[in-house]
């Protein structure tokens, strides 16, 4: 008598064919998803998105505020004090607790972390990522930095020594 195989989407969306008793198969196909879908489901996982003055008043409680944008973004629009600066490129290997390259201002899972991009998309992306990681404070500012500024919340200017320099 021969076993039925059937279709399932695993966790990641994955579509597989199983065989009762035997290991699921190689992935068949993808479930496309939009660029919008996984924004949702990133935001889906993330804690409270703060407001820009919400994410001022954890910061006086001990949140640290991470900024994510480029470069260009940063030098042309200035920081927000006391925010650290890691880039999205290598964001889980600084904030990975068991990664050789941690920051040392990243010093407990359990740290509030509040994520900072340009406008919120991308950091509530990587805020996801690093609620994966086990950080299960991590979240985005809500607005990202044209919000906060646009509060009159303190930007400080970004040095320009390592601009005069390139």
């Amino acid at each position: 008598m021969r076993s039925h195989a059937a279709w399932h989407d695993d966790s990641n969306g994955v579509r597989r064919r199983t065989t009762p008793g035997q290991e699921p198969d190689m992935p068949c196909c993808r479930t496309v998803k939009t660029a919008d879908d996984l924004l949702i489901q990133a935001r889906a996982m993330l804690p409270h998105r703060p407001s820009p003055v919400e994410a001022f008043n954890a910061q006086e409680y001990g949140a640290l505020l991470v900024d994510i944008r480029g470069d260009d973004q940063r030098h042309a629009d200035g920081l927000i004090p006391g925010a650290i600066v890691l880039p999205r490129n290598s964001l889980e290997w600084r904030c990975d607790s068991s990664s050789q390259w941690r920051h040392p201002a990243i010093t407990s899972q359990e740290m509030h972390l509040i994520l900072v991009c340009n406008e919120g998309y991308q950091s509530s992306l990587a805020a996801a990522t690093l609620q994966q990681l086990g950080l299960s404070n991590a979240t985005d500012l809500d607005g990202g930095f044209t919000a906060w500024a646009a509060s009159g919340l303190p930007v400080i200017a970004a040095p320009t020594d390592r601009w005069l320099h390139r």
